[in-house]
């Protein structure tokens, strides 16, 4: 992980999740992240299978040029690669694997821009697991952030973070080891999949 904001909200999922695969929506609480939120989103399934924005932070909203609430997910990204990023979530939520991505993108002022997003599973008050929590966050500050917005994104990286009882609690902030399960550059619009391994930089 390099974005703080990343780093920050998964050692926060990874506490209160405790021992069990993913913490409930109600146990998240705004006031233990509060630095945090205006880059933070959740994601629900509906219904009728479309993955969506429950909420999305002011930071994000900006970056895109307007709210986000009740936006398909997929509409962040390429027209080509929605399917893909919605199969994406779907195994975060299946699965209950957090995955970690890198993405790259333009503004409508032609600007470019890399970002990382951390998913992170998260089940309804019932226990279903139909929910996401996560962040995006630039990897960069440029003086022109948020004056043109994005358009849309196209993935780089994708990376499924290991089973967190194999990674110190205390060290998830460092940039572990990637093995490579899959071959991808986003650019040309496949997704790299990597298991994350260890606690090394890399």
């Amino acid at each position: 992980m390099r974005s703080k904001t990343s780093i920050e909200l998964f050692r926060y999922w990874n506490a209160t999740r405790g021992d069990r695969n993913l913490p409930r929506r109600d146990e998240i609480a705004p006031g233990d992240i509060r630095s945090l939120l205006p880059d933070v989103f959740i994601l629900q399934r509906r219904p009728d299978g479309t993955i969506r924005f429950r909420l999305a932070g002011t930071r994000i909203c900006t970056l895109f040029g307007g709210e986000l609430r009740d936006q398909p997910f997929s509409a962040l990204w390429q027209e080509a690669e929605g399917a893909e990023i919605d199969e994406v979530a779907g195994r975060v939520m299946a699965e209950c694997s957090p995955m970690l991505l890198t993405a790259f993108c333009r503004t409508a002022a032609g600007e470019t821009l890399d970002l990382e997003l951390l998913l992170a599973p998260l089940a309804s008050a019932d226990g279903k697991n139909d929910r996401l929590l996560g962040a995006l966050s630039p990897l960069t500050r440029p003086q022109w952030l948020r004056m043109s917005p994005i358009t849309a994104l196209i993935t780089t990286d994708l990376r499924v973070l290991p089973p967190l009882s194999d990674m110190s609690r205390n060290d998830v902030d460092v940039h572990p080891a990637a093995t490579s399960v899959g071959v991808v550059d986003g650019r040309r619009r496949t997704l790299q999949l990597r298991v994350l391994n260890g606690d090394r930089r890399d």
